[in-house]
């Protein structure tokens, strides 16, 4: 298998460029410790897990798994009842990880209260501004989005192959790029445009090892570049989600002039839940990037990860070098 050496790969003591993001109800050990035994960077995500003795036990089980470096996501995210995060955060640090993912606001408390122990952060963020923020602030890395991604793409609509170059040029810390990366094709252009890494969710979403229901994985191979809404636009929150009846009712709800409390109960992150441990793919919103048409089969994670590697140095050794004259 090749291997490709940048800053993130040097830094965060991994073997490859590429890192699993943390992903509500999927970031667990299994897949986590897939990911890292591959030489990539696993992250399991902290708020899947009920209580902060819930993440210990987790990462605990994670390190049976695998002896490499693995990381875990801590996601910022305005809420009435903000989750324990001083908690969470002794759990990580008890537990002996060394690379924490924050998402969501400016990771401030984050950074001050985990740097001093040795911890790396990761910050995701969807727009250079907020990257240079949380460069000034003392994170180690930070992973932008463009607007291609799952989950949350911000409010600016600004497409990775715009997006990666515009904050590789403004960074001086590693840049990981996020957003419509699902094969080796994407981690060399991201590498081109100035990325020291690629994150990947949906892809690592359709692997053996992702712990979701496998008419989940099946539904990613099979669902094109169009099937997927983007819900709460309008309330400046936006999501990239799978489409479905669910997200269909949202969108066409709040286009007619509907409240969040009207399609609160829609986009319950336990009817979300659902969706990955039954496989009904109309139980609920559940999140995929437009990269999903990009997902051809369902490997093992260490295929995956091996493919990846070996077709990159095929693109750069045979197919761009060809180009030269």
């Amino acid at each position: 298998m090749a291997a490709l050496t940048t800053r993130f790969t040097e830094r965060f003591g991994v073997e490859h460029p590429v890192v699993q993001g943390g992903m509500q109800w999927v970031g667990r050990a299994e897949l986590v410790a897939a990911v890292a035994e591959a030489g990539a960077l696993g992250c399991l995500t902290a708020l899947t897990q009920p209580t902060p003795e819930a993440l210990a036990a987790e990462i605990a089980r994670c390190q049976e798994m695998t002896d490499r470096p693995f990381a875990v996501n801590l996601t910022i995210l305005p809420t009435i009842t903000p989750p324990p995060y001083a908690e969470y955060r002794d759990a990580i640090v008890k537990s002996g990880v060394r690379v924490v993912e924050t998402a969501g606001n400016l990771p401030t408390e984050h950074v001050e209260a985990l740097k001093p122990h040795g911890i790396k952060i990761i910050h995701k963020c969807t727009s250079v501004r907020h990257a240079l923020k949380a460069q000034a602030v003392g994170v180690d890395a930070v992973s932008i989005d463009g607007f291609e991604c799952a989950g949350h793409p911000g409010e600016d609509d600004v497409t990775a192959l715009v997006l990666v170059p515009l904050a590789a040029a403004a960074l001086d810390v590693p840049l990981v790029a996020s957003g419509g990366i699902a094969d080796a094709r994407g981690l060399v252009a991201a590498l081109a445009l100035g990325a020291d890494a690629v994150n990947m969710g949906t892809r690592f979403m359709a692997t053996a090892e992702a712990p979701v229901h496998d008419a989940v994985k099946q539904a990613l191979v099979e669902r094109d570049e169009h099937a997927t809404n983007l819900i709460l636009r309008q309330l400046r929150n936006t999501s990239r989600v799978a489409k479905n009846a669910v997200s269909d009712e949202v969108v066409e709800r709040l286009a007619e002039g509907a409240d969040f409390e009207q399609v609160r109960e829609l986009v319950a992150g336990a009817r979300g839940r659902t969706v990955y441990e039954t496989g009904d793919l109309d139980a609920g919103i559940w999140s995929a990037g437009v990269s999903q048409a990009l997902v051809h089969d369902i490997p093992t994670v260490a295929e995956l990860v091996s493919r990846m590697m070996d077709e990159a140095e095929e693109i750069i050794a045979s197919r761009l070098t060809g180009m030269l004259v």
